[in-house]
């Protein structure tokens, strides 16, 4: 009678939960098996998803590591070489990360600046300063590898550890809230734009969650709209674009609208946008384990700044077209064309 109740019941139980657990392993979604435990079934699945998560974030991680410091080593090598080939080499390193992360970018209107450099400016190409929603650390890529520009970055990053060498040798500009650098920052920022740089401001003066343009500071807007010449100071005392090129506004969106392929929602936003007093590297290791994101650029039609009263009224200009901007992207909005710049 033993031998007949291990073989008619115990084997039939073991023989019946074969299926339930290669499904299991092999992470199907079949419906689970009524004599594995309610417990192991909730388990299970979600380790595993977990450990593929892991997995990912890990290898893009090395993939990282290896990628910045063999790219930014090669900008460095440029940096020295006439032309514009450093400058064009910023977008492939950005556009490397990029790739890394698995971040498309999708971009919608026209970048008003060329890829510059002194012959550009030779021939009158204006230089632009775009101006964009700031939500992330990730908008640092995301238009680093589609705009021929560098980066106004707060003085506090020159001084981290490995971002402020990246940033260096990138050609970031650094500022201050220091009043006794002011003048000395704004001079290396003309000076740049009028040999041959675009630059990329952030306005907001800080990041945001993401569902809003916080309002710009149109201090900002300082080296677009110079300041008039204080009474009894020569013009050569104060700094100055060459005739025709005082440099255009161009506004920018940028909206984070898909996560593994589907639109995202107010809730979404939060993987995302990096704000306030949030730890960088639980956010940074939150991006590697998404399998898939995407950002969209809303290039808005540029602003002359001889066209405004003021530099108030150029700010406000540029905060509306930003705003309405990333209010319609996130409205996930496909229909409208696609502009991929060369």
């Amino acid at each position: 009678m033993t031998a007949d109740l291990l073989r008619g019941s115990a084997v039939k139980q073991v023989v019946g939960r074969i299926p339930s657990l290669l499904s299991v392993f092999r992470g199907t979604s079949r419906a689970p098996s009524r004599e594995l435990p309610e417990l192991e079934q909730e388990k299970a699945p979600g380790f595993l998803q977990r450990t593929g998560e892991n997995l990912l974030a890990a290898g893009r991680l090395t993939g990282v590591v290896i990628w910045v410091p063999l790219s930014v080593g090669f900008e460095a090598l440029l940096l020295p070489v006439p032309g514009v080939s450093k400058i064009r080499w910023t977008r492939v390193v950005w556009g490397g990360l990029c790739c890394i992360l698995s971040l498309k970018i999708r971009v919608i209107g026209k970048p008003a600046g060329t890829v510059g450099g002194r012959k550009g400016r030779a021939r009158g190409e204006r230089p632009v300063i775009y101006v964009s929603n700031h939500s992330s650390w990730l908008d640092i890529p995301v238009l680093g590898t589609k705009l021929y520009s560098v980066f106004v970055a707060k003085g506090d990053i020159e001084k981290w550890p490995i971002m402020g060498l990246v940033s260096k040798i990138g050609r970031t500009i650094f500022v201050s809230r220091n009043r006794s650098t002011t003048g000395r920052e704004r001079d290396e920022m003309i000076n740049r734009l009028a040999t041959g740089d675009n630059l990329i401001l952030f306005p907001e003066g800080t990041s945001s969650d993401g569902s809003r343009v916080l309002p710009f500071m149109s201090t900002f807007f300082a080296i677009a709209k110079l300041p008039r010449l204080p009474k009894g100071m020569s013009a050569e005392a104060m700094p100055s674009y060459p005739p025709g090129l005082t440099p255009l506004i161009q506004p920018v969106s940028v909206v984070y609208d898909q996560l593994e392929g589907l639109p995202v929602n107010r809730a979404q936003r939060a993987v995302f946008a990096w704000y306030g007093d949030m730890d960088l590297g639980p956010h940074v290791w939150q991006i590697l384990k998404r399998r898939t994101k995407r950002a969209t650029i809303l290039l808005h039609s540029p602003l002359a700044p001889e066209d405004f009263p003021s530099r108030k009224a150029l700010s406000n200009a540029a905060w509306k077209a930003v705003s309405d901007g990333a209010a319609l992207l996130r409205q996930n909005a496909e229909e409208l064309p696609v502009y991929e710049p060369s």
